[in-house]
Parts: C-alpha cells; structure tokens; sequence
C-alpha cells in the first residue's frame, strides 16, 4: 500500500490547515487504496484567530502539531521524525497555516522564509523524485523551496494576479487554472489545485482536489 504524507499546518482557514481541504484530501488518499501519512511541525502558530469573529485572539497561544491532531484523530507525526524514505508522494492542503506556520509568506510575499523541518522533506522528496502536491495557497511554499533550482516548477494557485506574481518572483512558473482542474508538472513530478483560492462551493474544491490525488497516486 502507498504511503502519501500529509503535511498540516493546524486546524482551521485563517491560522492553520483548511479543515475542507484536509478532510477530502484524506477521503481521496483513502478511496485510492493509498494510506494517509499526517505530520506537522512542533511549534507556536504565529497567532489564533477567532473564526467565528475572524479577529486575532490577543494573548491565546496554540501548537501547530497539537491543533494537526485534531484533524488526523490523533494519529499525526512530528514533522522533524519524517523521513522521505518513509512515504511515497507528499501533499499539502491549504489554509493561512500554509502562509502563516509553514511559512511567513502571508507576511513577507515572495521575500519569505519556510520552516527548516518543511524545506528539509520537500528537499528529501524532490532527489528521491517522489511525487509532490499542492492545494490552494501551498504552492506559494513550494515555489519558495524550489525556486533555487533555476528551474520554472509549473504551480497554480487559481487566477490571483497578485499571488501569481509573488509565485513566479520565486521562480515559478504559475499556470491559471479553474476551480475544478489541476495543474501538472509530469518533468518534475507536481501537481496543484486552486480549491479555496477560487471555490465557491465546497464540490468545486472537491473535484480538484480528487483529480489531484488520484494524480499523485499515478505518478508514484
């Protein structure tokens, strides 16, 4: 059985992983016949957010690993235990945690910096030429890693002029593409999706992130 590697960033759009993503993400990994991986670095979130106000919480602190947990039930592993010998594909849902915890893109745009731990699997994951995947915003962290490659990696976060951008500032080479559809990389094993960068409905986000999974899966 295949072993594909979740990476979450928390729980929760606005200060973590996308709880919709994560959830069909893991639906479609385990309808593949493949197993789901979760891992997610040990560390404070850069804030908490109120979803219910969409306010930052003044003085709250949380766990990226420990808020991971709840959308893996529990079984998650920390991120610095992960090895890329250990999985077969890598994919990372969306939210602001991809922005925010995974990186500081949602603060510095192209001029961020991504966790150690996340460049270090991804790195491992590129020279074993595993498959690698993206949803939503995440793209921006992989464009970020490999964009010392000196190689235009094909991404898509949707049409968001300003995003695209940023994207291609790190040396990607970012492709529109619809709600529903995916963007593959077949030289470099890649694949990503919009999904919330553009979804209205959470089908929509669904149909994009099932082709991309069962995308990963064929690749490995």
């Amino acid at each position: 059985m295949a072993k594909i590697g979740v990476m979450l960033s928390g729980c929760g759009v606005f200060d973590g992983s996308e709880i919709y993503e994560t959830v069909i993400t893991l639906l479609a990994i385990d309808r593949s016949g493949a197993e789901a991986v979760c891992m997610a670095p040990n560390m404070e979130q850069m804030h908490v957010v109120n979803h219910l106000t969409g306010d930052v919480a003044a003085g709250e602190k949380r766990n990226v690993l420990v808020e991971a947990a709840r959308l893996a039930r529990g079984k998650i592993r920390d991120l610095k235990d992960v090895k890329a010998a250990e999985i077969d594909a890598l994919i990372l849902p969306g939210g602001f945690g991809a922005a925010k915890n995974l990186s500081d893109f949602a603060v510095k745009g192209a001029e961020c910096e991504v966790h150690p731990e996340v460049t270090r699997l991804i790195r491992e994951i590129m020279t074993e030429r595993k498959p690698l995947g993206a949803i939503c915003i995440a793209p921006a962290v992989l464009a970020r890693v490999l964009g010392t490659d000196k190689v235009a990696h094909k991404l898509t976060i949707g049409n968001d002029e300003g995003t695209a951008q940023a994207l291609t500032a790190m040396g990607a080479e970012h492709v529109n593409c619809p709600v529903t559809d995916i963007v593959i990389d077949k030289e470099n094993k890649l694949v990503s999706t919009p999904a919330y960068m553009l979804a209205g409905h959470i089908s929509e986000a669904a149909e994009g992130i099932e082709k991309a999974v069962k995308a990963l899966v064929k690749m490995i």
